[in-house]
């Protein structure tokens, strides 16, 4: 199996100010977009197991180049998610190769992550954008990790192609202050989901 990277991009936000005060320290997102040829466009493949070692490759590849372009320190990082747009020759089951090894990848290039990656995908033509998810990467009910970051590429996917995508963040939302909302200090406590 093959996934040729074609190229990638890397977003990176920084908010320093809200709607409330100036913040203390800045919260940071972050993404990169691996677009890869897909070597499943166009056909039927009834087992798509022969992608997964390649895949998870290429996420440890990815979040460790994401982690040094938000600062090079992967003890800050404490969100993170994972989405794929597929062309328009794949189908959405492409997408969903990059879940498992996507996801094992990121938490080899951290060295951490206990929870669930959020993901997304779909498929899309050159310019399709994607909303991917985050939460917290220690236990998905941290509701001020509850965001989402924006990724696309104006000329990608082609029709048979894929992009890939892992998101990081420094910080839950800016000024976060949802309503009966849990934290850390709150798993493991009676009446909270595990």
């Amino acid at each position: 199996m093959k996934f040729v990277q074609r190229k990638y991009e890397v977003l990176v936000e920084s908010t320093f100010h809200a709607a409330g005060s100036k913040l203390d320290n800045p919260v940071r997102k972050g993404a990169i977009a691996a677009v890869v040829s897909n070597p499943f466009a166009g056909r039927y493949q009834e087992d798509l197991s022969s992608a997964v070692k390649e895949l998870r490759v290429l996420g440890e590849e990815l979040g460790e180049i994401l982690i040094s372009h938000l600062g090079g320190d992967a003890s800050v990082i404490d969100g993170y998610g994972k989405g794929a747009i597929v062309g328009t020759n794949g189908e959405i089951e492409h997408g969903a190769m990059w879940h498992i090894p996507g996801g094992g990848g990121m938490r080899a290039a951290l060295g951490k992550g206990e929870a669930i990656v959020p993901s997304t995908k779909k498929v899309g033509s050159a310019g399709a954008r994607l909303d991917v998810p985050l939460t917290h990467l220690d236990w998905s009910y941290v509701g001020s990790h509850y965001d989402a970051i924006e990724v696309g590429i104006s000329d990608s996917p082609h029709p048979d192609e894929m992009v890939l995508i892992l998101a990081m963040s420094i910080g839950g939302r800016p000024d976060a202050r949802l309503a009966g909302g849990f934290d850390l200090s709150d798993r493991g406590n009676p009446g909270v989901p595990a």
